[in-house]
């Protein structure tokens, strides 16, 4: 029998096809149409389509359930709950007391940076009930014009940190403060509106932090500090004296509790008002109360002598109005409202605004 030579493409296509064992041949030219194509995965995948076999699809495991995983980092460990994340808190939610003196981690701003001291306002209106004429008598021509009993009131006032941690304590801060307080006679044309009094205070103060539990308040902080203050007048008008201090503050709330005993240090020289301590005493109380937006303040200051008893009062209300622009109302009454009525009694009522709060 004479030999049939078959092309090998049609070998191929008989072999695959006994190979498989489907019931249903494929047709020659579908199998020669593979065995044409040069790649092999595509030709491959075409003799499979050609014997009707299906391609595997790939197994998609499972995914774990996030306990699961956690787990399969360690195995042979049991699951771990997840730890919070440790939230800082808001400075905005620390007390009065902590942001002004920067009592806690949080409120620290760092070193010599500006910051509010005492309130900051402006009192467009102020009246008085009783100017006091007496120290001006010989500058005022004639004498008999007087001050106005309505003026203007500024005080602007700002400490600067100027080291934290001194000597190595943690607690311990140095600070610089400086408050500036004038009252202008705005409204007196006859005497050219002038700048009556001018009080200049600088000081510098060590705040050592603390927290301890008295009387159902909290102890805070002591300042230890000295001062100066002087109108910057000369001859018979000049008023000045300088002080040594320790403050305490308290906290119970959202009410501030500031007590500030002092001794004068005797003058050297001539001493422009050797009584001044007759009229102001030896100390202040400062209490600060915080509702919302709205603060109220009361100072207290007497000299504890009998008969002659001395002293003063003075209330402050902000509030808000714009913004960050608050209302301000301080009312006054008793000795040393400014150094040269530190030996004159007066009352008096002015409204403004605030620029920022201090204490």
């Amino acid at each position: 029998m004479a030999n049939k030579h078959y092309s090998p493409r049609i070998l191929l296509a008989l072999l695959g096809a006994g190979l498989l064992g489907q019931g249903q041949a494929a047709s020659i030219a579908e199998w020669e149409g593979c065995s044409s194509i040069p790649a092999d995965v595509d030709r491959l995948a075409c003799y499979d389509r050609v014997s009707g076999r299906s391609q595997p699809q790939p197994e998609v495991a499972a995914t774990p359930p996030a306990d699961a995983k956690r787990a399969d980092l360690q195995p042979g460990l049991p699951a771990v709950a997840a730890q919070p994340v440790p939230v800082e808190p808001d400075p905005e939610l620390l007390s009065a007391l902590s942001r002004h003196w920067e009592l806690e981690d949080e409120a620290k701003q760092g070193a010599f940076l500006f910051r509010p001291h005492r309130p900051n306002y402006f009192l467009p209106v102020k009246y008085s009930t009783s100017p006091n004429n007496t120290p001006f008598q010989d500058t005022l021509v004639p004498p008999d014009l007087g001050l106005d009993p309505v003026e203007a009131e500024l005080q602007l006032s700002f400490k600067i940190k100027g080291m934290e941690g001194v000597l190595g304590h943690d607690n311990l801060d140095l600070w610089f403060g400086y408050t500036i307080t004038s009252f202008w006679q705005a409204y007196n044309d006859t005497i050219s509106s002038p700048f009556r009094e001018t009080n200049y205070e600088p000081e510098v103060f060590m705040t050592y932090r603390m927290d301890y539990e008295i009387a159902g308040f909290r102890g805070r902080f002591i300042n230890l500090g000295m001062v100066h203050q002087s109108n910057g007048r000369s001859e018979g008008l000049s008023r000045s004296w300088n002080r040594v201090y320790a403050q305490f503050g308290f906290e119970r709330d959202n009410l501030a509790l500031l007590i500030r005993p002092w001794y004068r240090i005797p003058e050297r020289d001539e001493d422009d008002n050797p009584d001044i301590e007759d009229y102001l005493g030896h100390g202040e109380l400062l209490a600060v109360y915080r509702k919302g937006r709205n603060a109220y303040s009361l100072m207290l200051r007497n000299n504890f002598k009998s008969p002659d008893n001395r002293g003063a009062v003075k209330l402050n209300w902000s509030f808000p109005l714009y913004g960050r622009l608050k209302g301000y109302v301080q009312y006054f009454n008793g000795y040393g409202e400014s150094l040269i009525d530190y030996n004159h009694s007066q009352q008096s009522l002015g409204f403004g605004v605030s620029l920022t709060e201090g204490m």
